[in-house]
């Protein structure tokens, strides 16, 4: 346990990418089996412990320390994990401090065959033994949610970097291996051939594209381009095989459980990169939701039949990756999209259809499309060679993204929140509003949430200014004073705005974040509601 509690402390510490890439591959080097690949599943959310549960933990520390205590330092601290791994009474006596608990492997290996009444009490046990790093180690273990600045797809670089192979072949291996990923190990350091992907309807890595610049539009000929719509859902993978059917994100996560109505209708054998969206088949027209629609079925282990029925699944086709057993990836674009158009056409069209194309002959008559997008839901143009192949990655050259402007409205600072992992001992997370009403007369109402646009030194600035403007609390939230004379104004950049139940306001905003401080500005300055809900109207 020490040689992985060593491992997160280091990891935190070490901000670069390459800096983390070079510590994982060491530790990937160093650490032998199985003990390796169960760290690799705990920082790639692999690991299921059921026998523990965040509930358990509080139980846990309440029985150690004063309630109100504890309620203090996780306002402070922000964190469950770190708050009771930092907070917890080692009892004093000759075997205190003595950081002898079992492995790595033996921890996770007696939780898996543990009950609910007996993980606890393992927990407990080792929690008395181990120090204040490895107690937190072995918390973020059995919580989940190491919040160090590593993703899924930043470990699976690692592990290309430990066996000298491309990224590609390990995300098409992933689905089909399981901690502590011996077969995949024993390929990586040259003992065993490749595992055979065993599992069907795999995740196949997924080809990204690049913000065009000026510079581009000079050397590129519109004649060797397509375009068509970038839309506002999330890009997605769905692939069918041997009568598995799943749904992935562009990352690889299986997000199947969350979309039954669009997986039960998976009718082929293949895999279709789309954009998944919320929409309705009338009288042989697509309607688009919004975002805010799509939303209402993000991030859910289980769906309704009201949200089903309420916000319906559809899929709109970019690219056709596999017909069949056939890997169509290596042919042209142009070639792929005809055997797209085919492939969906028998499809139910209340939950399928292919993004159509645009028409234009040079680079202006694309601008002016761009300029006129026909929906909301429309985020620019995507631009993709004729004859590229599908390559996993961002190769350059073949595919380009052009977004519409962001749009900018300056906002007032209302509450905050405290961030996570090296963020902890700040207030980094931003709830800003704008004026109903006059300022003087109206209120300050909540139109979005930003953590990130600022420096290193903006936040520490703001972090002071968060403290020095409480007027409440709550739990780690702050409510910062705003009012027409005094407050903090944000200049917001967002890429859409759409109305919205779940906000005071009647609005939510699509990716805001913050492009500037405007230290300058009075708040009574700040925008009025009524320059959101015009763009709302002037988008419809």
């Amino acid at each position: 346990m020490r040689r992985f509690a060593d491992l997160i402390d280091t990891l935190v510490l070490t901000p670069g990418r390459n800096g983390k890439l070079k510590l994982l591959s060491g530790y990937f080097r160093a650490v032998p089996d199985p003990e390796r690949g169960y760290a690799l599943a705990a920082l790639t959310n692999g690991l299921d412990i059921a026998s523990v549960k965040p509930a358990m933990l509080r139980e846990l520390i309440a029985g150690r320390m004063d309630a109100e205590l504890f309620k203090l330092s996780y306002d402070y601290v922000g964190d469950l994990a770190e708050t009771i791994a930092l907070a917890w009474p080692v009892p004093a006596g000759p075997h205190a401090g003595r950081n002898d608990a079992p492995s790595l492997t033996g921890i996770v290996e007696a939780l898996a065959g543990a009950s609910r009444r007996e993980g606890p009490q393992l927990i407990a046990g080792w929690l008395d033994q181990l120090d204040a790093s490895s107690r937190y180690a072995l918390l973020k273990l059995v919580t989940g949610g190491f919040r160090i600045g590593l993703s899924a797809r930043l470990a699976k670089q690692a592990l290309a970097d430990f066996g000298g192979v491309a990224v590609t072949e390990i995300e098409e291996l992933w689905h089909g291996l399981e901690p502590p990923y011996r077969t995949l190990f024993d390929w990586l350091e040259g003992v065993a051939d490749k595992p055979v992907n065993a599992a069907a309807a795999p995740f196949r890595p997924v080809m990204l594209s690049h913000a065009i610049e000026d510079a581009d539009f000079t050397r590129l000929d519109p004649a060797d381009f397509v375009a068509e719509w970038k839309w506002d859902g999330i890009r997605v993978q769905a692939t069918a095989e041997r009568g598995v059917r799943r749904l992935y994100t562009r990352t690889g996560d299986d997000i199947s459980a969350a979309f039954p109505d669009l997986v039960d209708h998976l009718a082929f054998d293949g895999t279709v990169d789309g954009e998944l969206l919320v929409a309705r088949l009338a009288e042989g027209e697509v309607s688009i939701g919004t975002f805010s629609d799509l939303q209402q079925r993000l991030n859910r282990k289980t769906v309704t039949g009201r949200m089903v029925r309420d916000h319906p699944a559809f899929l709109r086709a970019y690219d056709l990756l596999q017909d069949g057993s056939e890997d169509l990836r290596g042919l042209p674009f142009a070639e792929r999209r005809a055997r797209l158009e085919a492939f969906i056409a028998p499809l139910d069209p209340h939950r399928f259809d292919c993004s159509p194309m645009l028409a234009f002959d040079s680079w202006d008559e694309l601008a002016q499309l761009r300029l006129a997008l026909p929906e909301p839901v429309i985020e620019g143009v995507m631009i993709k060679r004729r004859t590229a192949p599908y390559v996993a990655g961002r190769p350059r050259g073949e595919w380009f993204k052009w977004k519409r402007d962001p749009h900018l409205v300056d906002a007032v600072l209302m509450y905050a929140q405290r961030g996570h992992g090296k963020r902890s001992g700040y207030y980094s997370d931003y709830t800003f509003g704008v004026w109903r009403g006059e300022p003087e007369e109206g209120e300050l109402v909540p139109v979005g949430k930003a953590y990130f646009g600022f420096t290193d030194e903006e936040l520490k600035l703001i972090d002071k200014y968060v403290r020095d403007h409480t007027i409440e609390r709550f739990g780690p939230v702050r409510s910062v004073r705003a009012n027409a004379v005094t407050g903090l104004v944000f200049e917001v950049a967002f890429e859409g705005i759409a109305r919205s139940t779940r906000h005071k306001s009647g609005v939510a905003m699509r990716f805001p974040r913050i492009n500037r401080l405007r230290w300058d500005k009075p708040p009574a300055e700040a925008d009025r509601l009524e320059t959101l809900e015009q763009m709302i109207a002037g988008a419809q």
